[in-house]
C-alpha cells in the first residue's frame, strides 16, 4: 500500500505469496496502481503518489483480508470517488463500522448493506483533521485513521485503551512522514508527499509464533530461524512462551527498514500454565490459539482474559479453540473473553474443525505433529490465507 502511494520506485523483496497478500495487490490494481506479479523475488513497484489512485470500474474484493479491507478504507476515505469493498463469507461478516465512525468524523460516509459487516460503500472527499479515542485497541483502526490523515494532507491524533502493533508508524517514518507516538497516543502531522523506499520484508512473528511452540514442546533440539521481525508490539507470543519455560534468544539483531529484526532460537524446557492479563492481549491476539495448544502440553492453568477481540475474527476463536481442543481429549473451559486450559502429557487424538480459519488449522497442526499424537483436520488448505507453505515448512522441521 505505502508503495502504491508512494512517490518514486520502490523495491520490494521477500514478500510472503499468500492470499491476503495477493488480494491488497488485486485491490490496489483494481485502483490503478502498477503492482506486477507478487513474489519473493525482487519485484518494483512503480508509486502514484498520495492522490494518484483512480476509482475502480468494479467492486474492490479484499478476499479474507481484514487488514486489506480496514487499511484500504482509510485510504479511500480521502479519495474523492465512490468505491464499494467487498471480501469472502468470513470477512463479510467481520465488524467494519469500528473503522468508519472515525472516518465519518474526518468528513467520508458510508453505506453498509447489511449490519456491520461488507458489502461497504466508501464515499471519499475532502476530509478534516480528528482527535480519535479508540474503544477497541486495534492496529487497524489506528492505521486507517493515520493513512486517511496522510492522504488527506491534515493532522489526525488517535488515542488507544492499549498500545497495539506499530508497523504502520515504523514504516511512514522510514518514509518521511512525521509519526509521533507517546504512550498510547499516536499523532500524524500532514505531509505533503511519501518518499518512495525499498523494503526487506521480514518473517512474520505470527508465522514463526507456531514454531517457536513447535520447539518449545518438542522433546529436544534447536531451531534458529532467521531474519524474522523482533517488534516489540509484535513478540508478546515469545514472552509468553519463555514465561512458559521455553528458551528463546535472539542473534544478530538490527534494524532494517524501520523495523527491528533477529536470527530467533528456540529450545525445549518443561513448560508450565501461566496468566496472559488484558493488557499483554493485543501483542499476541492473532497467537492465542497456538498459545492454548501449547497450554495443553504445560504443566498447570493457562488463563487468557482480555481477550474477546478473538470472537470476531475469521471464526469465533475463543469458542473454535475451546471446542476443538475438547474434541482431542484436552481440558479446557471458554470464558466470555477468553479461555482457561488445563495441560496434560496424554496423547491428543480427534478430529478438529477449523472453520475455514488459517490460524486454527496452523495452531492443531503443530500440536498434532508432536509424538503420540493423532489429529485430523477438516481443512488444511485454508491456510494459504497467510502461510500457502506451512505444511512442507512444517514437515520439514519436524523431522
Amino acid at each position: 500500500m505505502l508503495a502504491a502511494l508512494g512517490k518514486g520506485e520502490s523495491r520490494v523483496r521477500g514478500l510472503l505469496c499468500s492470499a491476503d497478500v495477493n488480494s491488497t495487490a488485486g485491490v490496489l490494481r483494481a485502483l490503478g496502481a502498477s503492482i506486477p506479479e507478487v513474489t519473493p523475488a525482487e519485484f518494483t513497484v512503480r508509486g502514484r503518489g498520495l492522490r494518484g489512485l483512480r476509482e475502480s470500474a468494479g467492486d474492490l474484493d479484499c478476499g479474507n483480508s481484514g487488514t486489506t479491507a480496514r487499511l484500504m478504507t482509510g485510504v479511500l476515505a480521502a479519495i474523492p470517488f465512490d468505491s464499494r469493498v467487498t471480501g469472502d463469507a468470513s470477512l463479510s461478516k467481520r465488524p467494519m463500522k469500528r473503522v468508519a465512525r472515525p472516518l465519518e468524523a474526518m468528513g467520508a460516509s458510508f453505506e453498509f448493506s447489511v449490519g456491520d459487516g461488507l458489502p461497504m460503500t466508501v464515499h471519499g472527499g475532502q476530509l478534516r483533521g480528528v482527535t480519535w479515542f479508540s474503544e477497541t485497541a486495534s492496529a487497524q483502526v489506528k492505521s486507517a485513521i493515520l493513512l486517511a490523515g496522510l492522504v488527506a494532507d491534515v493532522p489526525v491524533e488517535v488515542h488507544e485503551p492499549a498500545a497495539t502493533r506499530d508497523h504502520t508508524e515504523r514504516m511512514l517514518r522510514a518514509r518521511g512522514v512525521d509519526v509521533r507516538s507517546e504512550g498510547t497516543v499516536v499523532t500524524l502531522v500532514p505531509a505533503a508527499r511519501l518518499d518512495a523506499a525499498d523494503t526487506d520484508v521480514p518473517g512474520d512473528p505470527s508465522s514463526a509464533a507456531f514454531f517457536v511452540a513447535l520447539a518449545a514442546m518438542a522433546g529436544g533440539g534447536t531451531l534458529r530461524m532467521e531474519h524474522v521481525c523482533a517488534n516489540p508490539s509484535r513478540t508478546g507470543a515469545f514472552t509468553v512462551l519463555s514465561d512458559m519455560g521455553a528458551l528463546i534468544g535472539y542473534e544478530d539483531a538490527h534494524e532494517d527498514g524501520g523495523e527491528p529484526v533477529a536470527r530467533l532460537v528456540v529450545s525445549p524446557r518443561l513448560l508450565r500454565g501461566v496468566t496472559i492479563e488484558p493488557g499483554v492481549v493485543p501483542s499476541l491476539i492473532d497467537e492465542l490459539p497456538v498459545i492454548a495448544c501449547v497450554a495443553a502440553r504445560a504443566e498447570g492453568e493457562t488463563r487468557v482474559t482480555g481477550a474477546a477481540e478473538l470472537r470476531v475474527k475469521e471464526s469465533d476463536r475463543i469458542a473454535v479453540v475451546v471446542q476443538n481442543l475438547k474434541a482431542i481429549g484436552a481440558d479446557a473451559e471458554e470464558l466470555p473473553d477468553g479461555f482457561v486450559v488445563r495441560g496434560s502429557d496424554r496423547p491428543y487424538r480427534g478430529r478438529v474443525r477449523t472453520h475455514g480459519d488459517h490460524r486454527i488449522a496452523m495452531a492443531f497442526g503443530v500440536l498434532g505433529a508432536l509424538d503420540g499424537n493423532a489429529i485430523e483436520l477438516d481443512d488444511r488448505d485454508c491456510v494459504s490465507v497467510s502461510y500457502p507453505g506451512f505444511w512442507s515448512d512444517l514437515a520439514r522441521v519436524s523431522r
